[in-house]
């Protein structure tokens, strides 16, 4: 069984038309120019592209508009990772857009759901990561900040960008139960999954402002927040609780079902 998985790049700038949750009083996008894909990127596979460079600290940012209607199994994701140099050991941040069923909502990884329609146009997405902190932005309002707490559960390696959308059932949509029955559909009728091909992921308006490994060790860190001392602004701040009040699904540090015995703080 062939699975016809597209991504569309585009080197065109957009703007977006968020709503919902409070203004940020601060937009790090606005801080870093855009790039056109060729100038940071190269195809990796049919359905992935990579930064030419590995970066130790950065603020990478892209637009992005997903593929509406049916897409159960389906990841779309803007990721930092090591991989290629670590195998099995190594550092990962990853943006993922977890597919849908129809008429259900994207969730975005980690856990969130979105104010606005992401398949009707191009939203912002970013990651800041720095030596001090990770900060996940959509449409430059912060939904999650991770500080450092230790050297042994926070990435220190130079790590690339990548971008795919691939096919994931096992787990993608409400942890592969809805699409392992129809993965056994399509087994004996595949003609009914063909007809929600192909699947197309559209990246445009790229970021990416911060320190190579090869740059000077003076080379200047980015920041997330207005002071550039790290953290979030009391603006920011409010913003991020108000989206993780309202839109945030599920969160494993309050989970009563997880052991977390063993789980390294992070």
């Amino acid at each position: 069984m062939v699975f016809l998985v597209s991504l569309l790049v585009l080197s065109l700038f957009s703007f977006s038309n968020s709503q919902g949750p409070p203004s940020p009083g601060y937009y790090s996008s606005s801080r870093v120019g855009s790039l056109h894909f060729s100038q940071s990127f190269r195809n990796l596979w049919g359905s992935g592209f990579k930064s030419l460079r590995d970066y130790r600290s950065d603020y990478f940012g892209t637009s992005v508009k997903l593929q509406p209607g049916y897409t159960a199994g389906i990841i779309t994701s803007f990721y930092l990772s090591n991989s290629e140099d670590f195998l099995g050991h190594h550092h990962e941040i990853d943006i993922e857009f977890l597919a849908t069923m129809q008429g259900k909502p994207y969730v975005l990884q980690t856990n969130f759901h979105l104010w606005f329609d992401p398949t009707k146009g191009f939203h912002n997405y970013a990651i800041l990561w720095n030596p001090n902190e990770i900060i996940f932005f959509m449409d430059d309002v912060p939904i999650r900040r991770y500080p450092k707490k230790s050297d042994a559960t926070f990435p220190q390696r130079p790590m690339y960008v990548y971008g795919s959308i691939w096919y994931a059932s096992s787990w993608a949509t409400e942890d592969g139960r809805n699409c392992m029955i129809m993965c056994k559909i399509i087994n004996l009728l595949n003609r009914i999954f063909n007809r929600y091909q192909p699947f197309v992921g559209k990246y445009n308006n790229f970021k990416i402002g911060g320190c190579t490994t090869n740059d000077n060790p003076s080379c200047r860190l980015p920041s997330g927040s207005p002071s550039r001392t790290g953290g979030l602004s009391r603006q920011q701040s409010d913003a991020m609780e108000w989206v993780q009040r309202n839109y945030k699904v599920y969160d494993y540090c309050r989970d009563p079902q997880r052991d977390r015995t063993h789980t390294p703080k992070f």
